[in-house]
């Protein structure tokens, strides 16, 4: 089953020394992932003040600079993975360097079929 792990944290709690460092670990946890058939995908995303957030109601659209909803975590990146069962996923989310600033959510992925591989 693929799970998907969304990265939260408060964007000012990292330096950006802190920053890169995640990228690195973080990159690595994507190899050694990858080694045993897990991975799927991993991004980090740019800063929410680079976001841009639409909506459609009643058929019009309305367009809206930054994230969706106003918190003190935004949502700062994601790993997509191959886990067995919720807590090999459980697993996965605790070696995720923003784990150890953020949280970490862990959603199931619902499988559509007639999608486009990557």
């Amino acid at each position: 089953m693929r799970y998907m792990l969304l990265i939260y944290a408060d964007e000012q709690a990292w330096t950006e020394d802190e920053r890169e460092l995640c990228y690195g670990e973080s990159i690595d946890l994507a190899h050694q992932l990858k080694s045993k058939g897990q991975y799927v995908a991993a991004l980090p995303l740019q800063p929410v003040a680079t976001a841009t957030s639409v909506r459609v109601r009643e058929g019009k659209r309305t367009i809206k600079d930054g994230p969706f909803a106003e918190t003190r975590e935004q949502l700062g990146g994601f790993f997509l993975v191959d886990a067995n069962n919720l807590d090999e996923a459980i697993a996965i989310a605790g070696r995720i360097p923003g784990a150890r600033k953020g949280t970490v959510e862990i959603r199931p992925v619902v499988e559509l079929p007639d999608l486009p591989s990557a």
